[in-house]
């Protein structure tokens, strides 16, 4: 058997020119959707969350939201045909880094959690933040053209994207609550809208943080750590010559990835050792059906200031703003170091479900988090040992291992 390094470095070298290649935008044309179904792609790489939705029999609606700083995001509401009899409180499902609302379909129809939320006659609504290919609009800014665009980071998600998604789903449904799945970066973000948007949290019945992200102090991703870390320090070069999105969708390292994990015979090979290195082993999680979907959708785009504040976050042991040093931070905050959020403002009733191989929001990270929550309802270590990160969406034991303790909490605050 091959070492451990022989293995990874290999893996390492690939994804060093992946990055490399995103930084310098060596961009393919777009595969058009013709030519992916001549070539053997997997239908669900291609086609959108509606058009997969459908195709598996939900209803499906696409909603437009704009934030008070004028991004444009994209929210899909889908339901079962047969659940209009139900009357219950609607529930946001939001992504981590780098995902997107189809990151909850990748898994299929028996595991993903939209699938299996919205199955349960639930009012569900996926949601989308800036900066991914639904939330890469403007009300007077190009992406394309407008370094302005790319100046955000979780604060700006936190700060508008949540509370703009939650008052518009709140508006369309009628309601005065909601229930709110955030995963990763979907629950971190939420944390922060409660911290600096008081009220916005008595908006929601219940808030269940899946691998929720707060600090991310004991990270133990090398690869991961290695490159937020990386572009946190080279942030000001990078955007200075210009490079303030990174891993877009349809830039080469995404375009390349989902051509190589189309063909049956390489996506457990190679597009699971993939994952493995980003986050940690888990044979058997992540089906090669769902490996030949998601990376169509993954990854799914960013900006450079958001992959450099997590970098930041890995160097510190608090959950603090974005730090721009010492001068601008005197200018911006009033003091040398940034302030830390104020998790005491989260008073929702909170769940958090993790996994105890989660290399990317590491348990101990989960812990600290769950200490300084004033409202903590549970939090549930996942039965098998080995889940991981990236399980969460794209697990095939999902429906097993993560649905029952979730929809035993929105069940709880649905009556």
């Amino acid at each position: 058997m091959a070492s451990k390094a022989n293995v990874t470095f290999p893996v390492l070298l690939a994804s060093v020119v992946l990055v490399v290649a995103t930084v310098v935008r060596l961009r393919l044309t777009p595969i058009g959707r013709e030519v992916k179904r001549h070539l053997g792609y997997h239908e669900d790489s291609y086609l959108n969350f509606t058009e997969i939705a459908t195709k598996y029999g939900f209803d499906c609606e696409e909603h437009a939201i704009t934030t008070e700083d004028g991004y444009i995001l994209t929210v899909f509401r889908i339901r079962r045909r047969d659940c209009a009899r139900y009357k219950r409180p609607p529930v946001i499902l939001m992504h981590g880094l780098l995902q997107s609302a189809d990151s909850w379909l990748d898994a299929g129809p028996k595991s993903g959690l939209a699938y299996l939320i919205a199955g349960q006659c639930h009012e569900l609504w996926v949601g989308n933040q800036r900066g991914n290919y639904y939330g890469r609009r403007h009300v007077r800014l190009n992406p394309d053209r407008d370094a302005e665009f790319w100046r955000f980071a979780v604060h700006e998600i936190g700060v508008y994207d949540i509370p703009a998604t939650i008052d518009y789903v709140l508006k369309n449904t009628g309601e005065e609550k909601l229930n709110y799945v955030g995963f990763s970066q979907g629950a971190g973000t939420f944390f922060i809208m409660c911290s600096e948007r008081p009220g916005s949290c008595d908006k929601v019945n219940v808030l269940v943080g899946l691998a929720p992200a707060a600090r991310q102090t004991h990270t133990r991703s090398a690869p991961y750590r290695a490159l937020a870390t990386g572009i946190n320090k080279f942030e000001g070069l990078l955007t200075s010559m210009g490079f303030h999105e990174l891993f877009a969708k349809g830039a080469i390292e995404q375009e390349f990835l989902s051509f190589l994990c189309k063909f049956r015979a390489t996506s457990e090979a190679l597009c699971g050792v993939f994952l493995t290195i980003i986050d940690a082993f888990h044979p058997g999680s992540v089906s090669g059906e769902s490996l030949r979907v998601l990376y169509g959708h993954f990854p799914a785009g960013t900006s450079t200031r958001n992959m450099a504040r997590y970098g930041q976050s890995m160097q510190s042991d608090k959950f603090q703003k974005f730090d721009y040093g010492r001068e601008m931070n005197l200018e911006m905050y009033g003091a040398e170091r940034p302030p830390s959020y104020n998790l005491s403002a989260v008073t929702v009733p909170f769940v958090a479900l993790y996994g105890r191989n989660d290399h990317l929001a590491d348990s101990k990270d989960v812990h600290w988090l769950v200490q300084q929550l004033p409202n903590v309802l549970e939090a549930a270590e996942v039965a098998d040992p080995l889940w991981n990160h990236l399980d969460v969406t794209y697990s095939q034991f999902n429906r097993r291992l993560i649905f029952p303790k979730l929809n035993q909490y929105l069940s709880k605050f649905s009556d």
